[in-house]
């Protein structure tokens, strides 16, 4: 009996994704639940795992295909004929006859797929010709100068949301700077303790958390999004953690992040940054964020501006530490001071509510003893 092997359903707003590489041939016996192939999407990767034992006997899409959700990519044959044909020859006697190895127009050997495209194939000498001149139309190939690869589906989507968001929202940033000897002081003072209880190191991170937390309480329209004509405050504070990875940017979402402790906060993120760059987190962990803090400092940026990640409507961005000189008390003293960066929706939050917001994010993290009192 043949046996559909089909992508899986996907959320609501992703509904189509790329396959990468098949795992497994024609010919080749399948294990269930064994990996066939990986599936890109504009947030995840998937893994796409046999439904039954068997034989694949057939691949209905190529590596690099794109895809719906739902849609039957190949078939397993879990008959007992099929698999007995799958199983190697024990004599030794016969020799196998290789077909001569294709060659590409350079001479290169081409590997064989196994996968039979559905559109019409061009002898090879029209190949050859066509394939040249593709080549001489794309810009900086054929001298060995400039190489192109496919973009990434998760580089297109955030593309595409970049442009989105500065075409449908009016964003504005707003600055500030903030002391963090405070910070660093309360760390160095506890590190050694809080690494022993916990198993974790103490980052800056969690003091940031903790800071965008109390002064949403403190200004809800921050973190509150458009509908339509309505505005819809969240009483909840999902906080989403921008994290680099090789294939673009990914966001995970602290739920809930009122209620985590420091600890709990650290090793959410450190998680998130580890499987954010295998790109095994779950669909659920990275969407319905109500505000965002990208730290750029840790490449060294100084100042930027943060783009809002839609439909949230504002975004922290934080920067490097970089120590300066500063009046204190009527003293020029140095300090390790760090630019924050607020970028918000001007059609939804006022710029004076913007400010006070930073300010409260600023007195917070100057007095980090407001934030262990939730003062």
């Amino acid at each position: 009996m043949l046996i559909d092997v089909k992508t899986p359903e996907l959320s609501d707003s992703i509904t189509e994704g790329t396959l990468l590489e098949w795992h497994k041939q024609v010919g080749d016996k399948v294990s269930r639940d064994e990996t066939l192939i990986d599936l890109e999407t504009d947030k995840v990767i998937l893994e796409i795992a046999a439904p039954g034992s068997g034989v694949l006997v057939e691949l209905l899409r190529e590596n690099g295909a794109v895809v719906k959700a739902g849609e039957v990519i190949a078939r397993i044959d879990n008959g007992e004929a099929a698999i007995a044909a799958a199983e190697p020859a024990e004599s030794v006697h016969e020799v196998p006859v290789v077909p001569p190895q294709q060659k590409n127009e350079r001479g290169a050997p081409v590997a064989s797929t196994g996968i039979v495209p559905s559109h019409h194939v061009e002898a090879p000498e029209m190949a050859s010709e066509h394939t040249r001149t593709m080549l001489a139309k794309l810009p900086g190939t054929g001298d060995g100068r400039s190489r192109r690869q496919p973009m990434s589906r998760i580089r297109q989507r955030t593309a595409q949301r970049l442009v989105e968001a500065q075409h449908t929202a009016a964003i504005l940033t707003t600055f500030n700077e903030v002391n963090m000897q405070p910070v660093k002081d309360l760390r160095m003072q506890y590190q050694e303790d809080f690494q022993r209880e916990h198993g974790v190191k103490l980052g800056f991170m969690p003091f940031f958390v903790k800071a965008a937390v109390q002064a949403l309480k403190q200004f809800p329209i921050i973190n509150a999004v458009i509908d339509g004509q309505d505005i819809v405050f969240h009483d909840h504070y999902d906080i989403g953690i921008a994290v680099s990875t090789t294939r673009g940017l990914i966001v995970p979402v602290l739920r809930n992040a009122d209620a985590l402790d420091f600890a709990q906060i650290e090793r959410a993120i450190g998680d998130f940054a580890q499987r954010a760059e295998t790109m095994s987190l779950g669909l659920d962990e990275i969407s319905g964020g109500t505000f965002s803090i990208s730290n750029g400092g840790v490449f060294g940026s100084l100042l930027s501006t943060p783009i809002v990640n839609p439909p949230q409507s504002a975004i922290l961005g934080m920067h490097a530490i970089q120590e300066r000189p500063i009046a204190e008390h009527g003293q020029v003293v140095i300090r390790p001071m760090m630019y924050l960066a607020l970028s918000y929706d001007h059609r939804l939050i006022d710029g004076r509510d913007a400010v006070r917001f930073l300010v409260e994010i600023k007195a917070a993290l100057e007095d980090p003893a407001r934030l262990l009192l939730g003062i």
